[in-house]
């Protein structure tokens, strides 16, 4: 049995499976060529972590940046006891719309009671690990892919809904087709074990592309 990839802690992973991967997929080299360095990207894991990728929700990167700026600001206000001490009249002003409180107390209050135990899931397999958070009322797929990737160094996860990826993806193998989420899953199978650095490389190029990023994070 093969052994699982290194996981992304480092960027020295991050470089080594950038080479490994243009290997597999020799269309990948005019990509990498075209973006340079692709920077390890990682975030403190617990509910620090999850509480940005929350923020970062379906919002523009510089509102993200603006709404955890706010809540880092709060004592506590990262941590599961210091948000719930918070509620919601402590968070007046932060930003955060009523689904996302309702899920950030949600996950606060899962974690103080013990339901709920990142580091045990972030050491389970991708997909044992995804399917353990998305239980989790308010983390979906894309959610718990990006906190998997970033705070635990994941290293073949690729999250195909995200519509930066789709858009960059398909600037680079299909000029004017975007694939939707289904299909980007088809096409990074062929990535596999390496699709979270396949899912760098092509952030990194839609931020070439246009001149901004992809993922408030």
């Amino acid at each position: 049995m093969a052994r699982a990839p290194q996981r992304l802690t480092t960027q020295r992973a991050v470089d080594r499976h950038l080479r490994q991967l243009v290997e597999l997929d020799p269309r990948l080299r005019a990509v990498r060529d075209a973006v340079g360095d692709v920077p390890l990207r990682s975030r403190e894991p617990g509910f620090a972590g999850l509480a940005r990728i929350v923020c970062g929700q379906q919002v523009s990167v510089a509102s993200a940046d603006a709404i955890w700026g706010r809540l880092q600001a709060l004592p506590g206000g990262t941590t599961p006891d210091g948000f719930l001490a918070l509620g919601q009249q402590g968070l007046q002003g932060v930003g955060l719309s009523q689904g996302k409180f309702r899920t950030l107390t949600l996950l606060a209050g899962a974690l103080a009671a013990g339901e709920l135990d990142l580091p045990a899931i972030e050491a389970m397999p991708a997909d044992a690990a995804i399917a353990a958070l998305t239980r989790h009322k308010g983390i979906g797929p894309w959610t718990a892919e990006i906190y998997l990737m970033f705070c635990a160094g994941h290293p073949d996860i690729f999250p195909a809904g995200d519509i930066a990826l789709q858009k960059a993806v398909g600037d680079a193998l299909t000029p004017g087709q975007y694939p939707d989420r289904a299909q980007l899953i088809g096409i990074a199978t062929a990535w596999s074990p390496y699709r979270a650095t396949a899912a760098l490389l092509f952030w990194r190029f839609y931020r070439k592309l246009r001149q901004r990023d992809g993922l408030g994070l």
